[in-house]
Parts: structure tokens; C-alpha cells; sequence
């Protein structure tokens, strides 16, 4: 018997085979690797009598809106059940049930056995269910434990409120039975050496689980797309730990944020030249390093231009969809141009990190947690996480570090010794970290011992400006956070100022801490870079406002805050020519007095021409004064006095109009735009896209505040996930829900937008 997994997308493979066909090459032999997703009972709370329903997953327990959850909507235990049919197992086989995640504990049942309970939403799990497996019909029965338990990052007395995100239950990743035989490859590792000399090699490391060794061996095949590039063989020993080697790869090329090439590296478990189990991974070739002067890569200094992400998404919570995963890492990178992003605070999906291994978008991944640290038992499940996580990951390029400190906790350090000495044990190639904060930092030279000093900046030189502290001396140094929470100030209102609703003039000074913040990073040469607070907003009970944390750049939905425009101006012009003010052309009631006199304006050209109406108002140039150290220095315009007329903006490289930009504030032509992220869905029942809608001028220019209720309609093979009717009062105009495909139903689906002032707008989506 042949079996064949790819253990990184294992639970991902029907959408994300379709999203990447070529970079998915694993082959499912029929009735040996069953996927889960589909066609499962969700039977309600245990001990209620709800209706049953059908789901697929990912799936959360609770039905929820963008805001206003609350923990009580999931605190309990939940009932799932499913049936699958298999067929009978041969001696020499064994069976496996995998789970990429379950929020926040899981008890299963398989044919009336009850399984050990496993505690701990973000890290994957497995049991041995050969014993209990048999031919024909399969009962698979779930207790999910959405309440708050005692695991990472839960256990405080304090509750839900304890933590800076919430956690909503449910089954937010797959599921699956694998059938392996009795001596199979357990893991694969793969390291890169010596990747900037002529002697690049691959060292290979392979366990097996099972007793046989007699008659085993292993190969390796190292393919760049259909062209192999070395072989290697290995030996199997008593010890069932095998090592193998691919030198002078000389035509290898390397992974970089510019050109992420991937490799992929399969592995294949011989019985007398019978090829038996195939462990294909994808790698790529770098070297990353943080030295005390900075971060290099691949031998060369680069700054690191990051933000921090949370999991969470309106309506599902953690349970989204792989494209949906996928699309946050294609806006970090290719919208907001950030070369890192930082996994706060919880290892995220694995689709997430497919896509930033494809996309050149550097990671740091670190184990669940905030603040808060408890007894044995709960440490002992964060050393597990540990390990758990670097298992998974330690294959991806992507993946430059380690975070083996909880976030922002004390300095423990027991505790950190161990999961320092994990992640070492695990993975050698790659140094640790996780975010210090002025308590942590006052004994850091006894009390922390990871690789990389990385500090919370959240403090402020003078009102209005950001303030960054110098590196401490003798040690790598870089910002976990900065930017985000600093101007909060304390007590009511603490944590909701950069709402999109609130104070539009809170909303553009945020975009200027960020372009501060990052100047006065870049001043300081030994600062490695810095990972600012954060990308998207998100479900918090701490500081939030209904629920919703607001310190990103963009929303909940995913749609641009102002802050946005400052991250959207730091790339090169050649490829992409940017011209975002961050302020609105407007002159109702929230910004009666327009823009102002200091009116920014985000753009990598050299110069700008501004007119009023055809009229010419002023010729601008970047305040490198102000902003020194930026690639792209933001310019500041005039406009105190004004009261209305079309705004136009050209941009110039040299002598060459490069881009022109054009805002109205007449709000007598405006329409309600909707924007889908996919032309295209897969029929599984679990694949989404975005859908956005705001109201925007006779330019296209989303307009803020404007009220009023959008009504959703869909035709087709497509359900809508989200609020529906949607009142834009209080998330500032804008909103979004998903279109969420039907299992095995294809067509086109078509979702109409109504507003009572702005009119209609559709949208069509081929579901294949």
C-alpha cells in the first residue's frame, strides 16, 4: 500500500489545491486519507435540545456579528457528530485521526470509545484509532469545550477579559483519518547550510514510528517544480532516526522576500523497493540571522517593515476560510508592502503560512498567550505548544523566529529556559524571542534568555510625536509592537480612539505616529526593525468598543483606515505609484472645517501639483525634513479656509506625470460601491470570498460617516455570512460580509446591495 500526505496542508488540500495547484502535489489514495470537512451534525450545546444542523467546516459554535460578541454566546460545551465509511484496515496498517485545531478543548468519541480530552485551540492533534476503526460505517463524535479552561492563553480568575482577544469555540480548522502503515514517516526535517557558498547542502532529518526496520530505506527527491535537483538515500537503523544529505547545490536559488523560491522535498519509506509512505514538504533556501547591528538575510542587512496580525474575522471568529487566510497575508505584503509579520498571539493557520512562504512575507510565529502565566499543568501545556508549533513549522522559509515567551508576561524563568531549550532541541537553525515590556525589561540582564531583545515602544517624547528608546547595548534588538496603544491614555475611551466611526482627526494622527514611529526606527541603526500595532482591528473585551478593539490600520472587514495610506506609499515607484491622503475630502458634519492647514498626503512620488476645481493651489514636496530617514517622506498641504469643490492631485517622477488622483465633495453623485475579492469559488461549502461595500464619490473615493442601512440579496448556489441588513452608523460607513459557497452546488452566484440613498450594486461570483 502507497500512501501519500503533504504534512503541511494536510487539512487544507481542497481549496488550497485549487488556489495553488502547482505548489500541492500530494496524491490521497481513495479510502486511505479521508477529509472531514464536509457533512458534519452540529447537534447544539451539550444537554439542550437544539435543532440539528449541517455544517462544514471550519465552523464556530456561535452565530455572531462583526461586534458585540460575548463570551456567554460560545462558554459551553459543544456536540458534533459524523459518519464515514472505510474500509477494512489490513495488518499491516494503522489509522490516525488529525485535527489541525479545535477552540479551545476537544473530548472525541470514535465508535463509542471516549478519547483522551485534548486542551488548547491553536496547535494541531492527533490519536491512534486503529484499535477502534472498522470496515464500513464510522460514528465520529465531538464534545468541543468552548468555555474558559485551563490552557493557554485561558486559566486567569480573571475571565475572558483577562485576555486581549477573544476566543470563540468551534472547529476553526479540518479534520481527517489518514491510514499509514505500521512503520511510517512520523516527521521530516529539512535544513539548509552553507546557503551563500558554492557548498549549499540539505541536510535531511526522518522519523519513523513502528517497530520494523528490517528491509527500509529512505529516499529523497529535491524537485523545483517538474525538474528534480538532487537525490539522496539513507539507511534505516534500530534507532529509527535517519539522516541523509544533498551537497553542492550549486543551482539552487535562494528564498527572499523580492523572490520567494520554493522547493519541494519528498521523501519516500522503501520496503524491499516497495515504495510504501511519501512525506512531501515544501522548503526554500535562506539564511536569516540577528545580529547585534541588525537583521540579515541571506547575508545582507535588511530592515524589517512589519505589522502584527490577529486571527480573528467578522462573523466566524477564528474559523475562516483558507482563502480567506490566504488574503491577509496578499494585503500585508502586497498592499501595506510589509516584509514581516508577527503571529500575535497564537500560531496561526496554516493556509496564512502557505501564503507567506509564497509571497516572500517573513514570519514571526510564537505560542499563545497574554500576560497571563499559571500553575505546572498550564506551563506544561506551553512547553507543548512549543514544541507542537516548531514541529509544524520549522520547514518554512517564511519563518524567522521563534516567540517562546507568552506575550508581554513576567519574566518566569524556569519556564523560558524550557521552551528557549525546545525550540534549540527542535530547531537549531533559528533564534528565539517574544515582546518585553517595562516590567519585563527592569531585570532582563538575570531574567531573559532568549536570542533577540524584542520591547513593546509604546511611550511618547512630547505630546503628538512618538518617542522610540535606544537598543539596549550588546544584544540583537528589535519592536515586537509600537505605535498602536500608546496615545491612549487610561480609563473610558481607553482603546477605541482610532475607531473608523470616532474622531476623524484621531484617525489621520494615527496615520503620522506610524510614519513617525518607523522614521525614528530607521535612524537607529542597531534597531533590526520594528512590527507595529497592528494590521486589522479585533474581538477584545479589553479596551474595546462592543467588543472591537480598534488599534489597526485597517478594520475588521479588512478595509483601509487612514494609517493604511502611510504603509501603502513605502514602496518603490516604479512598481507601484501611490498618492493617499489621509484625511477626507469632505465638508460635512464630521469635518466641517475640512482637511486643515497641516493636511497629510502618503506618496512615493517626488513632487505633487494640487489643484482646486482646474485652479492650481500649491506644488508640494515630500517634508524630509520632518521625516529623514523614510524612503517616502509624507508632503503636508494647506487647505484651512477651504469649504468644497473637487480636490486634484498629480504626481510626478522628474518631469513625468505619473499619477493623478481626483476627489469630490459633492456628495450629490455619490453611489454605493461592492467589491468582491474572488471572481471564483470552489464548490466545498466551506470556501469564501469578501465582499465590501461603502458609499464612495463620483471618483470611486470611499466617503466616511455616512449612515444608513444596506440590504443584502443573493440568487445562486451561495449563502451570505454576516449581518443582514447591515447599518453602516456604526462601523463608519463601511461593511462587508462573506459569500460562502454550497457543497457540490456550482453556478453563478449574484448578491445585490441596496441603500435608500446611494441605490444598488451587484456583483457576480462563479462558484466551479
Amino acid at each position: 500500500m502507497r500512501s501519500s500526505i503533504t504534512r503541511r496542508n494536510f487539512f487544507e488540500l481542497s481549496a488550497a489545491a485549487v488556489l495553488a495547484p502547482s505548489l500541492h502535489a500530494a496524491s490521497f489514495p481513495a479510502k486511505t486519507n479521508l477529509l472531514l470537512n464536509q457533512g458534519w451534525t452540529f447537534l447544539g450545546r451539550e444537554g439542550a435540545h437544539d435543532a440539528p444542523q449541517t455544517v462544514t467546516l471550519p465552523h464556530t459554535v456561535a452565530t455572531l456579528s462583526w461586534q458585540k460578541w460575548q463570551p456567554e454566546m460560545w462558554q459551553a460545551v459543544w456536540r458534533y457528530r459524523r459518519s464515514f465509511a472505510m474500509e477494512k484496515l489490513a495488518r499491516d496498517q494503522r489509522a490516525f485521526l488529525r485535527f489541525e485545531r479545535v477552540m479551545q478543548g476537544c473530548t472525541p468519541t470514535i465508535n463509542g470509545h471516549v478519547l483522551e480530552e485534548h486542551r488548547g485551540g491553536f496547535v494541531p492533534f492527533e490519536y491512534e484509532i486503529t484499535e477502534w476503526l472498522r470496515a464500513g460505517e464510522n460514528v465520529l463524535e465531538l464534545a468541543v469545550d468552548a468555555r474558559w479552561i485551563d490552557c493557554p492563553p485561558g486559566g486567569s480568575p480573571k475571565g475572558p477579559p483577562s485576555v486581549d482577544y477573544l476566543l470563540p469555540g468551534g472547529i476553526p480548522g479540518g479534520i481527517a483519518v489518514e491510514v499509514l502503515p505500521q512503520t511510517f514517516l512520523r516527521d521530516v526535517v529539512a535544513r539548509s547550510r552553507d546557503v551563500l557558498s558554492n557548498d549549499r547542502a540539505l541536510e535531511i532529518g526522518c522519523t519513523l514510528d513502528g517497530a520494523q526496520t528490517d528491509g527500509l530505506s529512505l529516499h529523497a527527491v529535491l524537485h523545483d517544480a517538474d525538474r528534480v535537483v538532487a537525490r539522496a538515500s539513507g539507511a534505516v537503523t534500530a534507532s529509527r532516526e535517519i539522516k541523509m544529505e544533498m551537497n553542492k547545490l550549486t543551482d539552487v536559488q535562494l528564498w527572499s522576500p523580492d523572490q520567494p523560491h520554493l522547493y519541494r522535498l519528498s521523501v519516500t519509506l522503501m520496503h524491499r523497493g516497495v515504495a510504501v509512505h511519501t512525506v512531501d514538504t515544501r522548503i526554500g533556501f535562506r539564511e536569516a540571522r540577528f545580529e547585534v547591528d541588525g537583521f540579515y538575510l541571506n547575508g545582507k542587512k535588511l530592515r524589517l517593515f512589519g505589522l502584527n496580525r490577529h486571527e480573528l474575522f467578522p462573523y466566524v471568529g477564528f474559523a475562516a476560510s483558507p482563502r480567506a487566510m490566504r488574503k491577509d497575508a496578499e494585503i500585508l505584503k502586497r498592499d501595506f508592502h510589509c516584509n514581516i509579520v508577527r503571529c500575535s498571539h497564537y500560531p496561526q493557520s496554516t493556509a496564512f503560512l502557505d501564503a507567506c512562504d509564497e509571497l516572500g512575507l517573513m514570519v514571526w510565529e510564537e505560542i499563545p498567550g497574554w500576560q497571563y502565566i499559571g500553575d505546572d499543568a498550564w506551563k506544561k501545556l506551553a512547553v507543548r505548544d512549543t514544541e507542537a508549533m516548531i514541529r509544524r513549522d520549522r520547514n518554512r522559509p517564511s519563518v524567522v523566529i521563534w516567540g517562546t515567551r507568552v506575550n508581554e508576561s513576567r519574566n518566569d524563568v524556569e519556564l523560558y529556559r524550557t521552551t528557549h531549550a525546545v525550540a534549540k532541541r527542535l530547531d537549531p537553525t533559528r533564534q528565539t524571542s517574544g515582546s518585553m515590556t517595562p516590567s519585563s525589561m527592569k531585570t532582563w540582564k538575570t531574567d531573559w534568555h532568549e536570542d533577540v531583545l524584542a520591547y513593546d515602544d509604546y511611550h511618547a517624547e512630547k505630546p503628538g510625536e512618538v518617542g522610540i528608546y535606544p537598543p539596549k547595548p550588546g544584544v540583537p534588538y528589535m519592536l515586537a509592537e509600537m505605535v498602536g496603544q500608546f496615545n491612549y491614555g487610561s480609563g473610558k475611551g481607553f482603546g477605541i480612539k482610532y475607531r473608523r466611526a470616532g474622531d476623524p482627526q484621531m484617525l489621520t494622527n494615527q496615520a503620522l505616529y506610524h510614519a513617525q514611529a518607523n522614521d525614528k526606527v530607521i535612524a537607529q541603526e542597531r534597531i533590526a526593525g520594528a512590527i507595529a500595532w497592528c494590521a486589522f482591528d479585533y474581538g477584545s473585551l479589553l479596551n474595546g468598543y462592543d467588543s472591537v478593539k480598534c488599534p489597526g490600520i485597517a478594520d475588521v472587514f479588512r478595509i483601509d483606515k487612514p494609517a493604511a495610506a502611510f504603509y501603502r506609499s513605502q514602496c518603490d515607484p516604479r512598481r507601484e505609484t501611490v498618492i493617499e491622503p489621509a484625511f477626507a475630502w469632505d465638508f460635512g458634519p464630521a469635518t466641517p472645517h475640512g482637511p486643515g492647514k497641516h493636511a497629510p498626503i502618503f506618496s512615493n512620488c517626488e513632487r505633487l501639483e494640487v489643484y482646486l476645481g482646474e485652479k492650481h493651489h500649491a506644488t508640494l514636496s515630500p517634508d524630509r525634513a520632518g521625516y529623514p530617514h523614510l524612503s517616502y517622506a509624507p508632503f503636508f498641504a494647506d487647505f484651512e479656509g477651504m469649504r468644497g469643490g473637487d480636490l486634484r492631485i498629480d504626481g510626478f517622477l522628474g518631469q513625468k506625470k505619473v499619477l493623478t488622483r481626483r476627489f469630490s465633495a459633492d456628495h450629490s453623485r455619490d453611489k454605493l460601491s461592492l467589491l468582491a475579492d474572488d471572481k471564483e469559488l470552489i464548490a466545498d461549502g466551506s470556501d469564501t470570498t469578501r465582499v465590501a461595500f461603502y458609499p464612495v464619490d463620483q471618483y470611486d473615493v470611499m466617503r466616511v460617516h455616512d449612515e444608513g442601512t444596506v440590504t443584502l440579496s443573493v440568487e445562486g448556489p451561495g449563502e451570505i455570512v454576516g449581518d443582514n441588513p447591515f447599518d453602516l452608523k456604526d462601523s463608519g460607513g463601511v461593511g462587508a460580509v462573506w459569500i460562502r459557497s454550497l457543497p457540490g452546488k456550482r453556478g453563478v452566484v449574484r448578491l445585490t446591495a441596496k441603500h435608500p440613498a446611494l441605490g444598488e450594486a451587484s456583483v457576480s461570483i462563479q462558484v466551479r
